[in-house]
This record gives structure tokens, C-alpha cells and sequence, in this order.
């Protein structure tokens, strides 16, 4: 009887680190690469280096440090700049945010900019190397009561409603509510009675219309929205038809 071959393993998640001290890139790239399902396959320490390195070497995922140089600048908050730019080029790549400061600034900087995840530089090796995979297989690791108080700051701002909610139906706007509320697809689907493949579409047109790459970025916008007109709250009716 012949033994049927082992199945292929999966190719490894190409990872990119950005930070401006040597020894930190080195012990997470020496943490990273011990791991049989991970290759660090670039870094840089530079926002200049980063960006010209990065594109090429098409990452999965990219550790970026928030805080690039040290004194006046190192407030600038550069490492989510290099995500911004880096997700415009690599709209599929998951940007994981490291930092030494627990920032509130920061982390709504970061999940404006299209981050996958935010964590400080005191976890454990073995929580970052979990990290990595998480955000690699396309999930987000923010943590709750961090993301809470970036909520909270939203629904504190007094700037308008981007002009970007005005291209939401009313449909659209009901979805988008329940986003912010931390529905699943599937929960959305059994809130409006839809298929869930209808609602995962729509979805991928909101985030379109909003000019947005993640859920969590379109929560934060209807959490503005919600406060500034109640009445798109997600348990209003749709009046705007068929699908």
C-alpha cells in the first residue's frame, strides 16, 4: 500500500520590522524567525529606508515602531505615517504597531491609518509571535478597553460627520450601525434577515465608500455618526428598496 504524501506546508509569513533601534530589531527578528511558520524577510530603521524597502519584499505583515528617533521627534508618531503610506501601496498587508507608551493619541492615529494591531513593547515573546499570526490570518488585535476610549474620544469630538457617510443609503448606514455595535457578519445577517454573503458584500461597499481598509475604521465613523444624528442609529428602518 502506498502511503500518500505528506501535505505541503504553508509558506511562511513574510514579515517586515521598522524601528529605529538595532537591538530591539534584532531580538524581534531573532523571536520571530526561531518560529517555523514565520520569516522576517526585511527591516529597516527609518521611515525613508521602511518605504523603499518593504514594496519590495511584499510582506504579510510589518512590525512598526510608533515612535521613530528620540527627543522632540520622537513624538511625531512617524511609524503610522510609514503604515498609512505602506497599506495605500499594499492595501493586503497587516501592520502591527509596537510601542513603548500606552497612547491614546496614538492608537487613534493607528486605527485611522489602517493598523491590524496595537501593543506595547513589554509583552511576552510569546503574545507578540501570536500576534503576528493573528493579524496575518486578517484579524484585528486591538485591545477592547484601549479601543474603548478611542470610542469614547470619537463621540466626544465636535468635528462634523465626514462628508464620506453622506454616499451611505439608508441600508448602508443601518449596516454600518451595527458595525458599530461589534456585530458579526453573521449577527448583521440575522438582525436584517439577509443572506450572510449579502451582508459581507455590502460591507466591502461601505468600507469602499468610506475610503476605509478595516471594520474597526468603520466603527469609529459610526460612532461619530450615531452622535451627531441619532436617527441612523442601527435599529431605524430602510426605506431605500431592493438590494
Amino acid at each position: 500500500m502506498t502511503t500518500p504524501p505528506a501535505p505541503h506546508s504553508p509558506p511562511p509569513i513574510r514579515v517586515f520590522l521598522l524601528d529605529d533601534h538595532e537591538v530591539v530589531r534584532r531580538g524581534v527578528r531573532e523571536l520571530l524567525d526561531d518560529e517555523p511558520d514565520i520569516e522576517v524577510v526585511g527591516e529597516a530603521a527609518d521611515r525613508r529606508e521602511a518605504l523603499a524597502r518593504a514594496p519590495a519584499l511584499r510582506p504579510r505583515v510589518a512590525v512598526l515602531d510608533v515612535r521613530l528617533g528620540s527627543g522632540e521627534t520622537a513624538g511625531d508618531h512617524e511609524g503610522i505615517e510609514v503604515c498609512r503610506e505602506l497599506r495605500a501601496r499594499m492595501p493586503e498587508l497587516a501592520c502591527l504597531m509596537l510601542t513603548s507608551f500606552d497612547d491614546d493619541e496614538a492608537l487613534f492615529d493607528a486605527i485611522m491609518a489602517g493598523a491590524a494591531g496595537y501593543v506595547l513593547k513589554q509583552i511576552k515573546g510569546t503574545d507578540l509571535v501570536n500576534a503576528v499570526r493573528t493579524v496575518a490570518a486578517g484579524a484585528s488585535l486591538l485591545d477592547p478597553g484601549a479601543t474603548a476610549r478611542v470610542m469614547a474620544r470619537v463621540r466626544g469630538e465636535e468635528d462634523p460627520v465626514p462628508p464620506e457617510l453622506a454616499r451611505l443609503s439608508p441600508r448602508e448606514r443601518e449596516i454600518l450601525g451595527l458595525i458599530g455595535e461589534g456585530l458579526t457578519n453573521r449577527q448583521i445577517a440575522q438582525r436584517l434577515y439577509l443572506a450572510e454573503k449579502t451582508v459581507k458584500n455590502r460591507i466591502s461597499s461601505i468600507l469602499s465608500k468610506l475610503g476605509v481598509g478595516r471594520r474597526v475604521q468603520a466603527a469609529v465613523l459610526a460612532e461619530r455618526l450615531r452622535d451627531r444624528d441619532p436617527s441612523d442609529a442601527s435599529g431605524s428602518s430602510s426605506t431605500d428598496g431592493p438590494w
